[in-house]
């Protein structure tokens, strides 16, 4: 009945004014709306299960890569109603993650329903329809699913509504009900968040579509989600192999006996006198006679003996864009960045924090949300739009940012940066909900719809990047090899070392680190304010599209060493590599070359004992992946005497980037050079606990670090 409740919802929604229906939905069913409901010919769907993906069938990877199973590919067609209109059915890819799917199908159908030309955001719901379509026991089973359906009235993330179908199998796999919830029924769930849930028999073809009516109905009414509960039965197993019997042996001898709902509704309207039992058989013949002639067809194929062609992913490097500004436009930017309207009252601890800004270009004092500001600032200049969100992002988890001003008289709420007089594209920020999953979920799946748009996410903490792991896994680092699917997607993740226990020190670098490969993202970890400047600029505008995460500091946002000057914007470009800036000697005396990244490179360089370290360099890897191969061995050959090159991180041994680093760096090593690890020791837990134990092993490291233990 799926597939006939979603071609009344494609009627209906076009009827509304929808130019589009995105549609999430896990296995079940899926090779049915793929077919009848996206429109992807027979041949396509066969030739999945011959293994003959070399055909010309199916062109779902433009850049190569090592595909996926024949459940999980997404598919778009263009459908026409019974009017002869025509709406665009974008049924989306999802990993065996079921309902994972679900955050990424809003974020499409959002930024779909989006116009980002101009300063002021138009978002025009009723344009794209979500439509997702839920198994009866992963709706309740996954949390993904309740941090979804809480977005569904959030400024930043509402979609207008989306229709929900549960397909009621009354079994998950081998999973019984009662095994697998708690509620009565499985939409129970939606209860929470004032969805309106029409329970249906899936045997009844009439009351089915007069369900899809009702739910549409409300949505165009209101605005909110409706939920369908299609409750009917799985008729054979979980797969092709399976044999439901052995578990539910009871349940399957009465679907054997019970007439499939095709008969059902021809018998009905045999009864009727609609149609003839004839004609009924007929229309099931022709049907089953085109599914086997596509297969014929597809073997006379395959017997021809076409041979399949090598595919790489494409990793040649794009042209490296303009990334500095010119100190005209930085002053001028600058000052309308700290515009209020008047008789805006500011917050007077705020006063400071403004005076700051507006003296720091000129006395070489740009801070790191300084460098932020002006980046996203000059990328809307340039017609680059932009959306911003992520837990506490308006003011910043560490008090930093204040891209939002609150009157302090009124509440009323100012963000300067969404008034640029002189930009003509969208800056989206909003604060998120509580949530990880779902959150970046959504945003991948806007990032993958616009990709024109430079699209961030912010975790509070980097740890909090744990929770959105699927999201990481499944989508955003392997979407390029799976589905062909690459986005601009930019994760902020605060990481750092300061003593503030295990869940407030790490980004689990060495995560994507491992993730990273065939050019599928990049993974920097900045130490100064031009640096991260550059590199979102670049970001922005690189030609080709990749994932981006950045270790973004914590101590760093306010540490004096860490800072840049105007010159350091609006010249040169984003460096994989930074030399040692205080290095005093000559680079002959130099015999011990420290490679590290980020924060714990001014806890080296600011030791007591770093002066009398004349024979020590210390060099910072930005560019975390991919691997600054060229860059490395420059700066290893432009010290002549070196013998000995440190890998140095504030991470345990078994994090961090230590791993990859410490193989590649075996590659390029200069002969008679050793390699030495200076960090932690293999740890359970990211951090210490207690600050006094972290001050005793951040001293250790950056003493062996230098080389005067």
């Amino acid at each position: 009945m799926v597939v006939p409740m979603l071609d009344e919802t494609l009627e209906l929604a076009s009827a509304a004014g929808a130019r589009e229906v995105v549609i999430g939905m896990a296995h079940r069913g899926r090779l049915n709306v793929l077919a009848h409901t996206v429109g992807r010919s027979y041949q396509a769907i066969l030739a999945e299960f011959e293994g003959e993906s070399n055909l010309e069938v199916d062109t779902q990877m433009p850049e190569g890569g090592t595909g996926d199973v024949k459940y999980h590919h997404g598919a778009a067609g263009t459908r026409k109603t019974s009017t002869g209109k025509g709406i665009r059915v974008t049924l989306s890819p999802n990993p065996s993650h079921l309902e994972f799917v679900d955050p990424v199908v809003e974020g499409r159908a959002r930024a779909d329903q989006s116009s980002r030309d101009s300063r002021k955001l138009e978002h025009d719901p009723t344009v794209v329809l979500p439509v997702l379509i839920h198994g009866d026991a992963a709706f309740p089973g996954q949390g993904v699913v309740a941090e979804t359906l809480n977005l569904q009235g959030l400024e930043g993330y509402t979609t207008g509504g989306t229709l929900h179908i549960i397909t009621n199998n009354q079994l998950g796999f081998t999973t019984d009900p009662d095994e697998s919830r708690s509620t009565r029924y499985a939409s129970d769930l939606a209860k929470g968040f004032d969805i309106p849930i029409i329970h249906v028999n899936a045997d009844d073809v009439e009351a089915c579509i007069a369900a899809i009516r009702l739910a549409l109905a409300y949505r165009d009414k209101f605005g909110r989600d409706a939920l369908i509960d299609l409750i009917g039965y799985r008729r054979f197993g979980h797969n092709e192999q399976d044999e439901p019997a052995y578990t539910q042996p009871t349940m399957y001898d009465a679907i054997k006996k019970h007439p499939p709902v095709r008969k059902l509704y021809a018998d009905r309207l045999v009864a009727r006198g609609l149609v003839t039992q004839d004609e009924a058989e007929r229309m099931a013949t022709e049907v089953h006679s085109q599914i086997a002639t596509a297969h014929e067809d597809l073997k006379a194929a395959i017997d021809q003996g076409d041979e399949e062609e090598e595919r790489q992913l494409d990793r040649t490097a794009s042209p490296e864009p303009k990334t500095a500004v010119s100190a005209e436009t930085l002053r001028n930017l600058n000052e309308q960045l700290l515009k209020v309207p008047e008789g805006f009252t500011t917050h007077r601890k705020l006063k400071p924090f403004m005076e700051r800004r507006r003296t720091g270009l000129d006395e070489g004092k740009i801070d790191w949300a300084h460098a932020e500001d002006l980046a996203w600032g000059s990328l809307l200049y340039q017609g680059v739009p932009i959306r911003l969100t992520g837990q506490d992002t308006e003011r910043g988890t560490f008090s930093q940012r204040h891209l939002v001003f609150h009157d302090t008289q009124t509440g009323e709420k100012y963000a300067p940066i969404q008034n640029l007089p002189k930009a003509e594209v969208t800056f989206e920020l909003h604060n998120s909900p509580l949530s990880e999953a779902a959150a970046l979920g959504f945003e991948y799946g806007y990032s993958a719809q616009a990709p024109e748009t430079l699209v961030l996410w912010e975790a509070q903490f980097g740890d909090f990047v744990n929770s959105a792991q699927v999201i990481v896994d499944q989508f955003i680092t392997s979407a390029l090899a799976k589905w062909g699917q690459t986005t601009r997607l930019t994760l902020l993740l605060p990481h750092g070392y300061e003593g503030a226990g295990p869940e407030h020190s790490s980004g689990r670098l060495e995560r994507f680190m491992q993730l990273g490969a065939e050019g599928n993202i990049r993974v920097a970890n900045c130490t100064t304010p031009a640096q991260y400047f550059h590199l979102l600029r670049r970001q922005a505008l690189i030609k080709k599209r990749r994932p981006l995460v950045v270790m973004t500091p914590k101590s760093l946002l306010r540490l004096p060493a860490a800072t840049s000057a105007i010159e350091d914007l609006c010249e040169g470009s984003f460096k994989p590599v930074l030399d040692d800036p205080t290095l005093t000697g000559s680079r002959e005396d130099v015999t011990r070359l420290v490679l590290c990244s980020g924060k714990v490179f001014y806890d080296i360089v600011g030791h007591e004992a770093r002066p009398g370290c004349g024979h020590v360099a210390v060099g910072r890897v930005e560019l975390l992946y991919p691997f600054a191969e060229n860059e490395l061995r420059a700066l290893m050959a432009s010290y002549p005497n070196l013998e000995c090159v440190v890998w140095a991180q504030e991470e345990p041994k078994n994090m961090g980037a230590r791993s990859t680093m410490e193989s590649r760096l075996g590659w390029i090593l200069p002969d008679r050079v050793r390699y030495e690890y200076v960090g932690r020791q293999f740890r359970a837990s990211p951090g210490e606990g207690y600050s006094a134990a972290h001050r005793a092993e951040q001293s250790r490291i950056v003493r062996a670090a230098l080389g005067v233990d």
